[in-house]
């Protein structure tokens, strides 16, 4: 189902269902001045295999709108997300369709969204929504899931080729949640990230990024990225430009689709990068992937490498229908455990498929064959 949510203040709302072979259809919501009916149906398409990927029972689905949340005040937020749910509580359920956040929509937005699901349906159904807040079920590590999960599904291919993050510099692009706890977590391995972005520039810290000051600019102040280079004496901020000419031997592109084209793996490349793992959905370009394979990079595509916020979210939905909370450290054992299987899952499927270490094969072999496996026990071709 490819649904247009109608109009509220001139903002179309969208919502694609589009396989629940696995489970109810499952996927982000993406407040953005891009999104489209176009950009949402892909994203939905590829919502499929990496959810397939994660083992866990969920569909794919995804929705959205054009409506930007940047410089709104809350009220207006407000009114915008109870516009959106008056439309789209029709189609979501716990059994049916469970949205998540995504670009532009976090726990103020869920939070939003929920209680308006709620006004109308009189049903406190915690299972309707994931990346809830705590207070009211919520799950934690959802936070920090996708940059973690980015992190481990890193460290699985450096275990494979017999290397580890030890003293390895690291570049991820954006500075929003995915960005920062995938830095967070690249320190906790014992890599160093030196830089990372948002739409006015990047910054470059050769001392490594300071987390703290990082999350007070960002998280705190929902301050520029310029903010960070005036308050660390070690750090420089770049207007516009490419993050990707800064070198590294890791890659963590978290921003956005298309972010690092060709040109921009040809730099990677050439300045040592070995590793490219996205930690955003779809970041690289075709072109782009063609040049880290020719290179020899090895290359973790979205579906795979940041499948860690949809594998928490399931998380999330098995904590609230059993009524439970789990500890951050459990919490996060199992996504390590899942991004570590999925790894596992793509390398086995590329060496069987005969392409050894090609990822993205693999990550696509085997998201479609489990989907199709239940589809076609279904009976329905």
């Amino acid at each position: 189902m490819a649904g247009r949510l109608g109009r509220g203040a001139d903002q179309p709302g969208f919502r694609v269902e589009f396989n629940s072979a696995l489970g109810p259809y499952k996927g982000g919501l993406r407040f953005h001045p891009s999104v489209n009916l176009g950009i949402v149906k892909f994203l939905g398409f590829e919502q499929v295999f990496k959810n397939a990927l994660t083992g866990m029972p969920i569909g794919g689905g995804k929705g959205g709108s054009d409506f930007d949340p940047k410089g709104r005040s809350d009220a207006e937020i407000m009114r915008f997300c109870q516009s959106f749910m008056t439309e789209l509580y029709r189609h979501i359920g716990e059994y049916t369709d469970v949205p998540a956040g995504d670009i532009g929509v976090g726990a103020r937005e869920i939070g939003y969204l929920f209680g308006q699901y709620k006004r109308i349906t009189n049903r406190y159904e915690s299972g309707v929504l994931t990346g809830k807040g705590l207070g009211w079920g919520g799950a934690l590590v959802r936070t920090e899931a996708t940059g973690y999960g980015a992190a481990f599904f890193a460290q699985a291919m450096m275990d494979t080729a017999g290397d580890s993050f030890d003293g390895k510099r690291a570049v991820v692009s954006g500075s929003g949640n995915v960005a920062v706890y995938g830095i967070e977590k690249i320190h906790q391995l014992g890599g160093m990230a030196v830089a990372c972005s948002d739409s006015s520039g990047y910054v470059v810290d050769e001392k490594g990024i300071d987390l703290d000051l990082l999350k007070q600019v960002k998280e705190v102040e929902r301050g520029r990225i310029e903010l960070y280079a005036e308050r660390r004496g070690s750090a420089r901020f770049v207007a516009g430009g490419s993050v990707w000419d800064v070198p590294c031997e890791v890659a963590v592109p978290s921003a956005t689709q298309n972010e690092l084209d060709g040109d921009a793996a040809k730099v990677l490349a050439a300045n040592g990068c070995r590793y490219v793992v996205e930690g955003a959905n779809m970041p690289s370009t075709p072109e782009a992937v063609d040049v880290f394979r020719a290179a020899g990079v090895a290359f973790a595509p979205g579906k795979a490498a940041n499948a860690g916020g949809v594998a928490t979210s399931a998380l999330e939905m098995q904590q609230n229908a059993s009524r439970d909370r789990w500890t951050f450290e459990h919490s996060e054992a199992k996504l390590e455990e899942i991004m570590r299987g999925i790894h596992t899952r793509c390398h086995q499927t590329a060496e069987e498929y005969g392409a050894p270490g090609d990822l993205v094969l693999g990550a696509n072999v085997a998201g479609f064959l489990e989907v199709a496996e239940a589809v076609h026990a279904h009976g329905l071709i």
